[in-house]
């Protein structure tokens, strides 16, 4: 990633007298860190290998990182998309160059959809956590994080929070550190990998889930890649609300000087509210700042 872009900020604030570190993966150039394992999968493809391109399902991240290391391959690349997805996300990705198959999160499977386009064009088909190479790549922002923490005299990473949809960041952090406690952190009713990491086995996301403001966290199944990685690991998780997580984004905003998003948001709601006890080494991972202008604006109003 050091010969692509530089490393993202690493900013600290004083939490209970102790200095915790925030590595600002919102501050990407598409956003959010997913570029990370975007580009890690897609530089491994041999370059005879590369004309027919790409394919992925994504709410917009994921969708954002392939695109843009795409571009920069010369690679066609087309993003399975929910119809529900961000407006500003599915812009983004559009202008980044990828072509846009949209689907109905509530009725369709995006694997299968992009799958059948995968095999039908011959190109390679690439999960947004589901795959080696992409838990490495996400891995990488850990592995700066530490660096920077030891610069700035803060010492060894002891702690991480890591906001979790498939698990991809959590696994691939969980590799890069594998002295420090991991928690990954999931909205209220949205926590499967919390779940299935306390019972030992996958369980799903329920019937019914409820609405969620972290679009890029809305995942219905973790994989069994990711979640073997975290539970051999022993990581645990923890689940915040919606209004927590708003919370977080307001104090993103007035102490950080941060734009982020309800997803890239709850590792940090988590530690606000005292889920996860601030310690010396906390390390606490801003994974996006993708936000709806709107809803944001409804958030820091506290309006919504």
């Amino acid at each position: 990633m050091a010969s692509v872009i530089p490393a993202s900020p690493l900013l600290t604030s004083e939490i209970k007298g102790l200095s915790v570190a925030f590595k600002c993966e919102c501050l990407q150039p598409i956003g959010a860190f997913k570029l990370r394992g975007a580009w890690h999968r897609l530089t491994a493809i041999d370059p005879e290998m590369r004309a027919p391109g790409v394919v992925a399902f994504s709410s917009g991240n994921h969708a954002q990182g392939i695109a843009w290391a795409a571009k920069r391959l010369g690679m066609p690349a087309l993003i399975v998309m929910p119809a529900d997805a961000p407006a500003a996300k599915r812009d983004h990705t559009l202008a980044l160059g990828a072509e846009i198959v949209s689907y109905d999160r509530r009725s369709e499977s995006r694997e299968s959809i992009a799958a059948g386009l995968a095999e039908a064009r011959g190109a390679v088909l690439v999960p947004s956590f589901d795959d080696p190479w992409v838990i490495e790549g996400q891995g990488t922002a850990a592995i700066e994080a530490a660096a920077q923490m030891a610069a700035l005299g803060l010492g060894p990473v002891r702690q991480v929070l890591v906001p979790c949809g498939g698990g991809g960041l959590a696994a691939g952090s969980a590799l890069a550190l594998p002295d420090a406690v991991v928690t990954v952190v999931e909205p209220e009713g949205w926590d499967d990998m919390r779940r299935s990491l306390e019972s030992g086995w996958i369980e799903p996301v329920g019937a019914n889930p409820p609405p969620t403001a972290c679009d890029a966290l809305q995942t219905m199944r973790v994989s069994p890649l990711t979640f073997d990685v975290l539970a051999r690991r022993g990581v645990r998780g923890v689940a915040v609300s919606e209004a927590e997580i708003r919370t977080a984004q307001r104090w993103a905003a007035d102490r950080l000087r941060l734009v982020v998003e309800p997803g890239g948001a709850v590792a940090l709601a988590a530690m606000l509210a005292g889920k996860v006890a601030v310690q010396a080494g906390m390390l606490v991972l801003l994974s996006g700042g993708n936000v709806d202008r709107a809803a944001y604006g409804r958030v820091l109003a506290g309006t919504d």
